[in-house]
């Protein structure tokens, strides 16, 4: 029998897409609000004895998450095989750590509330930097898909002799797999954080590479603050202009904007989020991580 994915209205592409990678069979299913607000679901297919995939896209997740926890408590009361969740972004995974008394660590609030609904998760790329592993804040199997195969193709096919930069440390997961898998050079640089808006770059090492094309990467661009000032740091260092790559294109208010204005060649994300920068598609990499947990 073949998987059932199920999704919201709003997310209709994108479980269509997946489906149409694992030859699995769409749900007929009813996602809408009451007057009050409240939400109503439905999946009005068969769900009995069939593995079940909740497709959502939890990028800003508030409004999303409590639709796809209901789709699956009514395809478990449906008597669902198994229920997994498919998500090409997970939130909650910055705050990693207590940065000062009386922080929610909200990243593992939201993995026991995502365990106690689905009986496995995939996603790209996460945004794994104190945690190894989703394993540490999520009591379900994970599996991971990464951007880093198809980022590395797109850059040897559309960039002339491309320099990978990373902004941060944090980025260096990032940089170093797709470095290794296009055979590009690439660089990290330091970055100080005085604020939610507010970031230093520095870094040395860069006039040898004024040849080259500089790609800037990094997994998520929220408020380009990062992407801008690491911009700024390398046109001093009198390299061309760069081109910014982002796994998951967030843009918060007019960053996207600013961003284009910073002197940068061009901006490209993967489409993880759908932007008008998305030029770069991973979702076969998580049609492929769905695939192993519904061919098991």
């Amino acid at each position: 029998m073949k998987a059932l994915i199920v999704s919201a209205p709003a997310d209709r592409p994108l479980a269509e897409q997946i489906a149409a990678h694992l030859d699995a069979e769409l749900a007929v299913a009813e996602v809408r609000a009451f007057p009050d607000e409240e939400t109503y679901v439905r999946i009005d297919s068969e769900v009995s004895g069939r593995q079940v995939v909740v497709v959502a896209n939890l990028v800003r997740p508030n409004a999303k998450v409590l639709p796809a926890l209901f789709l699956a408590e009514t395809a478990r009361e449906l008597d669902a095989a198994s229920i997994g969740l498919a998500t090409p972004y997970l939130p909650y995974m910055r705050q990693d750590a207590r940065f000062a008394p009386g922080e929610g660590l909200t990243s593992r609030y939201f993995g026991a509330l995502i365990s106690r609904s689905f009986d496995w998760l995939a996603t790209i790329d996460p945004h794994l930097h104190r945690y190894h592993s989703l394993d540490e804040c999520y009591a379900i199997p994970s599996r991971v898909a990464e951007s880093a195969t198809p980022i590395a193709r797109w850059l040897v096919e559309n960039i002339e002799r491309p320099l990978i930069v990373g902004p941060d440390e944090e980025s260096y997961q990032w940089v170093a797999a797709v470095a290794q898998k296009a055979g590009l050079p690439s660089v990290i640089m330091d970055k100080i954080r005085h604020g939610d808006r507010e970031v230093k770059v520095t870094g040395s090492g860069l006039p040898p590479w004024t040849d080259q094309t500089p790609v800037i990467l990094d997994d998520i661009i929220s408020t380009g603050r990062t992407m801008v000032e690491t911009v700024r740091h390398l046109r001093e260092a009198g390299l061309k202009p760069p081109v910014c790559v982002g796994v998951h294109a967030l843009f918060v208010g007019d960053a996207y904007q600013i961003l284009r204005g910073s002197g940068v060649e061009r901006v490209v994300t993967c489409n993880t989020i759908s932007h008008l920068s998305n030029a770069i598609d991973v979702i076969g990499e998580l049609a492929a991580a769905v695939g192993t947990f519904i061919e098991d």
